[in-house]
């Protein structure tokens, strides 16, 4: 049962953001002491998830209702009905931005949103088992003529705020020798709502959360996903670093999911079949890279796709 978490208001998560309050430092002092997050939440009772409200089909708000839905919110849900089955879920909406933060200062006890994997990260926080691999490509207008990250050149170009999109763009920047006028959303709406009303020409960001934001646009067949890819990503659930026990224990379970199929199940369900809140589609078979990973599972950061 999806339980909405919003008793933090903004200047509160601002604050957490950038430094735990004494609260919550105390709460992670108290988890260390007893053993990590599985003590924190046996002595609580519950466990709280860091979701996106606007990342579909990853993590999204559906509803008045702020029903919190998608395939790594499901996935964060199958896990902890395993290890914590007593355990009441509360879900808080969180930003690429402030997720880390709220991991490392104990206000998170899971991360479910589409966060990458990369060497930087985990020195701050550990991440799960991959479980979605994503290519960071470019959404536009299909009245826009622009079919590759060449016609960019000297155009306004959206981007979310904290996302890796931002540093590709920055990196293309470099090393092509081009410039970009990159305008900052503070989420993936917000950042799509820049190219569909035109002041940018494009919107970067991973394919399936682009496919997701078109699905559930006013007017899906105006847009497509167009270039080559800018790069992979590993995406996984993500929580507080040295806690060895947590993480083997949502690693297990992520593999007792991929060998019975039940991942591939659950992928096919956000992925491939009609998805609400308009029962679309996003057509995303998964990919082989994926396969391969689901076959063979591992944790390896961004650092290793670019080898």
């Amino acid at each position: 049962m999806n339980i909405p978490f919003k008793t933090i208001a903004a200047a509160g998560l601002l604050a957490l953001s950038f430094g735990a309050t004494a609260q919550t430092a105390q709460t992670v002092q108290t988890a260390a002491a007893t053993g990590g997050t599985l003590d924190k939440i046996k002595s609580s009772g519950k466990v709280v998830l860091g979701v996106r409200e606007a990342s579909p089909p990853m993590a999204y708000m559906l509803g008045a209702g702020e029903k919190y839905v998608g395939y790594h919110v499901e996935l964060c849900e199958r896990v902890l009905k395993e290890i914590a089955p007593q355990a009441k879920l509360e879900y808080m909406a969180v930003t690429a931005q402030n997720t880390i933060p709220l991991v490392q200062n104990g206000t998170l006890d899971i991360g479910c949103g589409p966060t990458t994997n990369n060497t930087a990260r985990q020195q701050q926080v550990a991440f799960a088992l991959t479980t979605y691999v994503s290519e960071v490509r470019m959404a536009t207008r299909i009245d826009s003529g622009i079919a590759n990250l060449d016609q960019l050149a000297g155009r306004n170009v959206s981007a979310s705020t904290g996302t890796t999109a931002v540093q590709l763009l920055r990196k293309r920047e470099r090393t092509q020798n081009v410039s970009y006028n990159t305008m900052l959303g503070k989420d993936h709406l917000e950042s799509f709502l820049l190219m569909e009303s035109g002041r940018t020409d494009a919107f970067v960001l991973d394919d399936n959360l682009l496919a997701g934001i078109i699905a559930n646009s006013k007017n899906p067949s105006a847009y497509r996903i167009v270039g080559e890819p800018l790069g992979s990503e590993p995406i996984a659930l993500l929580f507080r670093k040295d806690d060895p026990a947590f993480k083997s224990a949502v690693d297990d379970s992520l593999r007792r999911m991929m060998k019975s199929g039940e991942l591939e199940k659950i992928y096919t369900k956000w992925f491939v079949a009609a998805i609400p809140p308009k029962n679309t589609s996003l057509n995303l078979p998964m990919s082989a890279t994926l396969k391969q990973l689901i076959a063979e599972p591992n944790d390896k950061p961004l650092e290793a796709y670019a080898k």
